[in-house]
C-alpha cells in the first residue's frame, strides 16, 4: 500500500505576506533609478530628443525592465514630473507660508527665494518639464493650479504690508515679482558656482529695488506697518500705498 506523501505545512504568516513587501520596495527602488535616470536624461538633451533608450542606458537597466514599469516616455515624464511638482510645492509653500512680515525687506526676500532657487539648483529637469514647450499637457496644467496658488500668496504677503492698496493694484504687483524672479532664475540656472551667485545677488537687488518703495520700513529697519499691526497698536492707520495712484 502505497503511503500519502506528507502534506507540507503552510509557510509562516510572516514569510508569506513578507515577499510582496520586498518585492514592491524593489519595485519602488528601481521606479526610482529610472525617474532619477529620466531626471538625468531630459535636462542633457530636453524633452522631445529623450527617448527610452537613453533613459535605461543612463539608468543601468535593459530597455525591457524599463517596460515593465512604464509603457513609454511620456509616462515616465508624468510621473517625473509629478514628484517634482509635489516637492516644488512643498519647498515654495514652506518658504511663502513662513514668510514672517515683521521682517526687513531684504530678509524677507532671503527667506522667501533662497529655499526656491535651492530647490531649482537640485532639481534642473523640473524646469525641463514645466516650462518646456514639448512637456506633457498634464504636467503643465497641474503647474498652472499650483502657479495661480503661488501668486494668490504673493498677494496675500503683499497685502500684509499694504492693507490699503486696492486688489487690481496687488494682483499687479504679485504677477510683476513672480515674473522677475522666473527670468532671474533661468539666468542663474545657466551659470554655476560664484558666477550663479552672483546672478542670484544682482535679482535679489533688481526685485529688492522694485519693492522698497511699497514696504515703509521704521527707523530701525523693520515694517513699520507689519509691526504695528501685530501688535495691535496704533498702526492701524497705515499710510497711505505709494500704489494707490490719484
Amino acid at each position: 500500500m502505497t503511503e500519502k506523501a506528507p502534506t507540507p505545512e503552510p509557510a509562516p504568516e510572516e514569510t508569506v505576506s513578507a515577499r510582496p513587501r520586498r518585492r514592491q520596495a524593489r519595485g519602488e527602488r528601481r521606479i526610482a533609478q529610472l525617474l532619477d535616470a529620466a531626471a538625468n536624461v531630459f535636462t542633457a538633451t530636453g524633452y522631445t530628443a529623450a527617448s527610452t533608450n537613453a533613459i535605461a542606458r543612463e539608468a543601468g537597466v535593459s530597455p525591457g525592465t524599463l517596460y515593465q514599469f512604464f509603457p513609454n516616455k511620456e509616462a515616465i515624464a508624468i510621473e517625473l514630473g509629478g514628484r517634482l511638482l509635489e516637492r516644488w510645492r512643498e519647498s515654495h509653500g514652506t518658504a511663502l507660508i513662513a514668510a514672517e512680515l515683521d521682517l526687513p525687506l531684504e530678509e524677507l526676500l532671503d527667506s522667501v527665494l533662497d529655499p526656491l532657487f535651492v530647490f531649482n539648483y537640485e532639481n534642473p529637469a523640473f524646469a525641463v518639464l514645466i516650462h518646456g514647450p514639448d512637456a506633457p499637457g498634464q504636467i503643465t496644467q497641474e503647474f498652472q493650479a499650483i502657479h495661480e496658488g503661488l501668486l494668490t500668496r504673493i498677494e496675500e504677503i503683499l497685502g500684509g504690508y499694504l492693507p490699503d492698496t486696492p486688489p487690481a493694484e496687488l494682483s499687479r504687483v504679485a504677477n510683476t515679482t513672480f515674473t522677475i524672479f522666473k527670468a532671474g532664475l533661468d539666468l542663474a540656472l545657466a551659470h554655476q558656482g560664484e558666477e550663479r551667485q552672483g546672478y542670484v545677488r544682482e535679482i535679489k537687488k533688481v526685485l529688492f529695488r522694485y519693492l522698497e518703495p511699497l514696504f515703509p520700513e521704521d527707523a530701525e529697519g523693520n515694517c513699520a506697518v507689519a509691526r504695528a499691526r501685530a501688535a495691535g497698536g496704533p498702526g492701524q492707520d497705515t499710510p497711505k500705498s505709494p500704489l494707490d495712484t490719484p
